[in-house]
């Protein structure tokens, strides 16, 4: 009898140490570390390794494994086990994240971040449009932007016979109601396309003249109350990797994903926004807020979007789809 006590014993110990298994995830960033993506991911990583006393850790890794476009099927597949990327470089496989760019969705990211979670929470990751991926949190960039190096814009007409880089996903619909020429590019791009001049502009939030070198070239900025749009993003892991870990360290790590990722995430940009447009304001980029006369113009060109985004949602599961753009938008104006 003792002896059976002896291994059963044995084999719990056991057990209690394979679950307990010090987990490293393999991190991948394909923006520079000085980026508050990257500096956001690696402040996660800080937290997740203090919150389990190392027995969840990080390996960021020094450069990205694939590609922007390719940084969620790197994750699902195992490439590496965390990542955030844009939705909208993959065009066509995420719908209901589009909610969150149409226009004038709000100014402040920590707020649009924020109030994106609570609804991906509460009813769009019912839909699991994110096969293959643990979503550790969703969340936006700061209001967009119209940037471009040729003329002050100050009307649709004033877009007219410009390139513009966008981000996909519903920037892109923007861009084409707006009958502006388009083309999806990964943001790191930026710096090559405009220098070359085989775009004249750029659909981006404030940070991104910085942060991608663009400042000597980029002349003219229009904003827009509300932002011309806001890209959506998340923050992802393997869920192989995720079942890797023990469950109280799951725990702990879901206190620090979730809406308080999402605010972290929305705070950085914040930051960096703001440090953004003292930057380009110190370079002498022309800085014009949109007209209410072309708003209104935007508004008329794009109010079709949302009726199309609310029928695709509907056929895709979201039944109330009505319902959720509606909270989504209560939520940001809660929070700001």
């Amino acid at each position: 009898m003792k002896l059976h006590w002896f291994v059963a014993g044995a084999l719990a110990s056991l057990a209690v140490g394979a679950q307990a298994a010090d987990v490293t995830l393999t991190v991948s960033s394909w923006l520079p570390p000085s980026h508050t993506l990257s500096q956001t991911q690696a402040k996660w990583c800080d937290e997740v390794a203090k919150a389990t006393s190392s027995r969840v850790k990080c390996n960021i890794l020094p450069k990205a494994v694939v590609p922007p476009p390719r940084t969620f099927d790197a994750v699902r597949d195992g490439l590496a086990d965390v990542s955030y990327s844009v939705h909208g470089y993959t065009p066509g496989r995420y719908l209901l994240t589009q909610m969150v760019e149409l226009p004038f969705g709000g100014d402040d990211p920590v707020a649009t971040s924020v109030a994106y979670q609570r609804i991906h929470q509460k009813y769009l990751a019912k839909i699991d449009e994110h096969r293959g991926l643990k979503v550790l949190a969703v969340f936006t960039h700061g209001p967009g932007i119209l940037f471009n190096t040729k003329r002050p814009i100050e009307s649709i007409a004033d877009m007219q016979g410009l390139k513009f880089r966008v981000g996909g996903g519903m920037v892109n619909e923007v861009g084409k109601a707006l009958g502006a020429n388009v083309t999806l590019k990964p943001a790191p791009a930026s710096y090559e396309l405009i220098s070359s001049g085989v775009m004249d502009g750029l659909f981006f939030p404030a940070e991104s003249i910085e942060s991608f070198k663009l400042e000597k070239l980029i002349r003219h900025r229009t904003d827009f109350p509300g932002g011309l749009y806001n890209t959506s993003f998340a923050f992802v892991m393997n869920p192989v990797t995720w079942a890797k870990i023990a469950k109280a360290d799951q725990a702990a790590i879901e206190k620090l994903s979730g809406e308080a990722a999402a605010r972290s995430y929305g705070l950085g940009w914040e930051s960096v926004d703001r440090r953004g447009s003292a930057f380009m304001q110190a370079n002498g980029v022309d800085k014009r807020m949109a007209s209410k006369a072309f708003v209104d113009e935007v508004a008329a060109r794009t109010a079709s979007l949302e009726k199309k985004w609310i029928d695709a949602a509907k056929a895709k599961g979201l039944k109330n789809a009505e319902q959720v753009l509606k909270e989504y938008r209560a939520e940001v104006a809660k929070l700001k």
